[in-house]
């Protein structure tokens, strides 16, 4: 006799999700140099005095981290959003 495990295709141990992008605006405009500490994401100032952080985060603990790295600069958050995996025009990194 067979036992069933209960064992079915949805059962399954799911894959972990695909990195979503997200964009975070910051008060105040930082230099493009500070990519690097932010994992290599795209800056882009803005006219409003804000600046625009973008690029992927890996999973929701990733994006914690980020925010807590903002955090510990004093940089006031604005807003958090996750956009669509369109590639970011008009962005500002780190030549270096």
């Amino acid at each position: 006799m067979n036992a069933d495990l209960g064992e079915t295709p949805t059962s399954r141990t799911p894959r972990p999700p695909a990195p979503g992008r997200y964009e975070i605006r910051v008060t105040g405009h930082l230099a493009a140099r500070w990519a690097a500490w932010f994992d290599g994401m795209t800056l882009t100032p803005q006219h409003d005095g804000s600046t625009v952080i973008e690029g992927p985060v890996i999973d929701q603990s990733a994006l914690h981290g980020l925010l807590r790295k903002l955090s510990d600069l004093g940089l006031p958050i604005v807003s958090v959003r996750s956009v669509a995996g369109a590639a970011p025009a008009n962005r500002t990194t780190d030549p270096n």
